[in-house]
């Protein structure tokens, strides 16, 4: 995402890549005001009263949302900003959806400015830029699984298992060949020569699936990382133990699974952990937390935001650390399940 130039109460930006969609997602909330580009037909042109000649030209006109809802599905093209108009050429007080995607400029603004929450989540995704998303292969030797690694989730694309065969002697290797030859074939249509790869799994099939690939003429960066695991666990190893930091090391999900990761294992040692809104309080009004990873919807519902807001607040004064959190892997969904938040602590409260 890129900052265009600030405004009194918000911000013009450009989307630069789809995900960016995810944190416009978050921060066009209900009450905010977007404004952009779009076009509309002359409500006058009609028969009818508030009607509309199908025929009449779309015009272009800037118009200005009041935001009352938004869809999104993430690993889509476009994020649907739903609203009144407040500002344009005709139509004021109308309905109207704003279609946002990678390319487009806009505005984002709310009457006070905007929340310390969305202001971060922007700064980051500003800083962040634009980063390519990756492929994730996990390969056993009757199975293999395909991922899209996105700043702030992971996608299954498709999941392929070598069933029958084998059962006689000589078959196994003729059925297995058979196997890998068509997935990897799949995982070429699938995956184009700019997109990174991580191949990962628990044996060796991994090394003899990224040789099929690049006989295919595969010309993806690839790195090959071994796994304890296999399955979707592999998946989340290699997020959560930077088996491939040299792709992934700088997506927002790595430092999200990471943190979520540890403060799990702290929790099953007893150790430096907080979790649940009075605890996470707590430790945030004795200078405590040293990192809260939060889901970031959490902060963004009027209960929340009134619960989370002076606690997130304290905790930045102290000099701690936010993460805003997304439930698009496995590691936010465990988070979901805790209660959307969990805390690493400088010292271990008694």
């Amino acid at each position: 995402m890129r900052r265009i130039k600030r405004l009194d109460e918000g911000l013009r930006l450009r989307v630069e890549s789809e995900d960016d969609l995810w944190v416009l997602s978050q921060v066009c909330s209900t009450g905010c005001l977007v404004g952009m580009l779009s076009h509309r037909r002359d409500s006058t042109t009609g028969t009818k009263e508030d009607g509309r000649a199908k025929s009449a030209e779309r015009k272009p006109m800037w118009i200005v949302l009041e935001c009352s809802e938004t869809a999104f599905q993430p690993f889509t093209e476009n994020l649907r900003v739903h609203g009144v108009i407040k500002e344009a050429k005709i139509d004021i007080g109308s309905h109207h959806t704003h279609v946002i995607s990678s390319g487009d400029e806009f505005e984002l603004t709310r009457e006070g400015g905007l929340s310390n929450a969305d202001s971060s989540l922007i700064k980051d995704a500003i800083k962040s830029g634009r980063r390519a998303r990756s492929g994730l292969i996990v390969v056993e030797n009757d199975e293999v699984l395909i991922f899209e690694v996105a700043t702030h989730g992971i996608r299954d694309v498709s999941q392929f298992n070598m069933r029958g065969g084998g059962k006689r002697a000589g078959d196994s290797s003729t059925v297995s060949k058979e196997f890998f030859d068509k997935v990897s074939k799949e995982t070429r249509m699938v995956f184009p020569d700019e997109m990174p790869l991580i191949i990962c799994g628990p044996g060796m099939a991994r090394e003899g699936f990224e040789k099929l690939l690049r006989g295919l003429g595969a010309e993806n960066r690839i790195v090959n990382a071994p796994t304890s695991i296999g399955g979707r666990a592999a998946a989340n190893e290699v997020l959560a133990d930077g088996l491939a930091d040299s792709l992934l090391g700088e997506h927002a999900i790595v430092e999200q699974v990471r943190a979520i990761e540890e403060g799990l294992k702290r929790v099953s040692m007893d150790g430096a952990v907080a979790y649940g809104g009075k605890m996470i309080s707590d430790a945030a009004s004795q200078g405590a937390v040293e990192t809260l990873i939060i889901e970031a919807g959490l902060l963004r519902t009027d209960e929340g935001s009134s619960a989370w807001g002076p606690i997130t607040e304290a905790i930045e004064s102290s000099s701690g650390n936010v993460i805003q959190a997304s439930t698009e892997h496995d590691a936010g969904k465990q988070l979901e399940g805790m209660g959307g938040a969990i805390a690493l602590l400088r010292w271990k409260l008694e």
